[in-house]
């Protein structure tokens, strides 16, 4: 019988084994952090190795029991385990007393059957005692047998033992068998071929080119390089119990060996009885030997296997510092290309800004050229950052297209409006100051905005046009509404044709008619005359591709049975019109007065012909 090891525990060796099945249950979290066909190489290995570590722990605590002392692997043990062998005596206390009893019983009934009729009656009062008694006893037996039927069925299920090898098979439970249980040689290279076929494989992962995923593929790599941190701390710590236990073992093994030597250098061969004792402690030497090697083979091919884990743990964490190393180089290169070319929008953002401010002297058109110059800015950051955060451009078009067909659908009375804010300051547009006539309504033009424009309602009284006080607004998107009707000055042209119908009396010389009123509109237009030219030659460097257009006063003649009936279109400036109207007027009255008189019928002011 060996002796058991001084300082070695079985709380020890069950802590080990603890410890052992919760780094194992560890290790299997790795494999959720691997993303990458390089991983799986390190997971398919590692998941080997773990395997034979576990198997070799288990066999360790197996192979320890025989040297721990019976007072170590059970004085663990319940209080029913602790009672177990007084019950045994109990019963058989009982079972004993319940024969004899019997025999007694089974005596009396012999004599009362042979008895004088004059005994019976004590042989009866006896007999009763001792069925009485034999009730009692029976009563006993089958008590103490339910309890020690209790305590063996508890033993067997493993309830309440506490001794080592019931924590050992209780932790064996938690685990696969094939990791748990003493395994054949030719189960190893099963278990190793059935890990090959189950090894996992990832679907192909396209590596991430935008900032957003390389962001995300750094922090990814971070984490799962700290994760593989934590498991070779484990491991180490793991180790390091390993070594406390095997420790130990080694220095009792050496012992063992120097005193299996020195046994066998001191054995006298002359003396039968001394080599007889050398003989029996040689073969206690022999058997402490195969025990404690038996313990210790084990738990150092587990030591190797660590080793190795570690190693690989080591390098996997290596290749992962690696990766996410190249990514975050990656990443400053992208963010730094981001900067510079957002810097270099920005800067041409700015030259335009500049060659805008001198070369567009007209404040209107320069206003245009600066919104379309900011829109262009911000649309090309935007389109700039779009593509530098984005993962992959297929998705991005994707994503794109059904946000535009979103948009368009829910905001396409606003997208009408702004286009139609282009064509509003176009060539041929409105601007701020034109006097319009849109839908019916005549003003003059307040404010032009992205959305919409503003009209200051106008109201013509005789030749005047007087504000109403009120404020017309419209949505830009009525440039393409075709019952609209929106009438406009030509730019740069400030003018309106004005008719005045006279009626002259039937007796009047129609040559002296038309002779004094040709004199007196030409009286009347002297002083506007070359106002009206300026606005011609606008007109037709404005319509190159029209005709020459000619912006005189004209003087027709009518002759109806009421009289001689003179009708005059005349152009008036825009802001003059009432005093040239009330100056061509009293040309005609003093033109009408002159000797000989011409005589007036009737007179008429006819409505305005084109409204601005």
């Amino acid at each position: 019988m060996a002796q058991s090891m001084p300082g070695f525990r079985a709380a020890d060796v069950i802590q080990f084994v603890s410890k052992t099945t919760d780094w194992y249950r560890q290790a299997q979290l790795e494999q959720q952090i691997a993303d990458e066909p390089t991983d799986l190489i390190y997971l398919a290995d590692q998941q080997r190795m773990a395997d034979q570590i576990v198997r070799w722990g288990f066999e360790f605590a197996r192979q320890t029991e025989p040297l721990l002392a019976p007072a170590q692997s059970n004085s663990s043990g319940s209080a029913a385990t602790l009672n177990y062998p007084a019950l045994t005596q109990a019963a058989a206390s009982v079972s004993q007393q319940l024969s004899q009893t019997q025999a007694q019983l089974d005596s009396l009934e012999q004599e009362r059957k042979s008895a004088s009729r004059k005994k019976p009656a004590d042989i009866d009062s006896e007999i009763a005692v001792l069925e009485s008694t034999l009730s009692l006893l029976r009563a006993r037996q089958d008590a103490v047998a339910s309890m020690t039927g209790f305590l063996t069925g508890a033993a067997v299920r493993g309830l309440g033992a506490t001794d080592l090898p019931s924590e050992i098979e209780d932790l064996a439970r938690t685990l696969p068998p094939s990791l748990s249980q003493p395994q054949k040689p030719e189960g190893k290279e099963e278990s190793a071929t059935q890990a090959a076929a189950a090894k996992p494989s990832l679907p192909y992962r396209t590596p991430p080119s935008g900032l957003l995923g390389l962001a995300g593929e750094w922090w990814q790599l971070s984490r799962k390089a700290d994760r593989i941190t934590r498991a070779i701390a484990e491991t180490n710590t793991l180790a390091e119990n390993e070594k406390q236990l095997s420790t130990p073992l080694t220095k009792t093994l050496k012992q063992l060996i120097q005193t299996g030597q020195q046994s066998a250098l001191q054995a006298n061969p002359a003396n039968s009885a001394s080599l007889a004792q050398e003989k029996q402690e040689l073969d206690a030497l022999v058997l402490q030997f195969k025990q404690v090697s038996a313990a210790l083979l084990p738990i150092s091919k587990q030591a190797v296997v660590l080793d190795l884990y570690q190693r690989s743990l080591g390098n996997w964490r290596s290749t992962v510092k690696q990766e996410s190393r190249e990514v975050f180089e990656s990443l400053v290169v992208r963010i730094t290309i981001l900067a510079v070319v957002l810097g270099l929008v920005v800067a041409f953002g700015e030259l335009v800004r500049k060659t805008i401010f001198r070369y567009v002297s007209d404040a209107r058109r320069r206003y245009q050229f600066l919104l379309l110059r900011k829109i262009g800015l911000w649309f090309g950051i935007g389109t700039v950052l779009v593509f530098a955060l984005s993962t992959e451009l297929r998705s991005v078009a994707t994503f794109a297209g059904l946000l535009t067909a979103g948009v368009a659908v829910a905001l396409q009375g606003v997208i009408a409006s702004i286009v139609g804010y282009f064509f509003l300051i176009g060539k041929y547009g409105i601007r701020v100051g034109d006097r319009v006539n849109i839908a019916g309504v005549s003003g003059e033009v307040a404010d032009i905005g992205l959305v919409r424009f503003y009209l200051m309602e106008l109201q013509t009284r005789g030749a005047e046009s007087l504000p109403t006080g009120r404020i017309a607004a419209f949505s830009n998107s009525i440039v393409f509404q075709s019952s609209a009707g929106l009438f406009k000055q030509i730019p740069g042209t400030n003018f309106l044709w004005h008719q005045v119908k006279l009626t002259f009396a039937p007796e009047s010389d129609y040559q002296q008619v038309e002779t004094r009123l040709h004199q007196a509109v030409e009286t009347a237009f002297r002083d506007y005359r070359d106002a009206l030219d300026q606005q011609r030659r606008q007109m037709e460097r404005s319509f190159s591709a029209i005709s020459a257009v000619q912006l005189r006063p004209t003087v027709r003649l009518n002759f109806t049975t009421a009289g001689t009936e003179v009708v005059i279109d005349y152009p008036v400036v825009l802001r003059q019109a009432a005093e040239i109207d009330e100056k061509l007027m009293g040309e005609l009255m003093a033109a009408a007065d002159h000797e000989p008189r011409l005589k007036l019928i009737g007179s008429e002011v006819a409505a305005v012909k084109l409204v601005a």
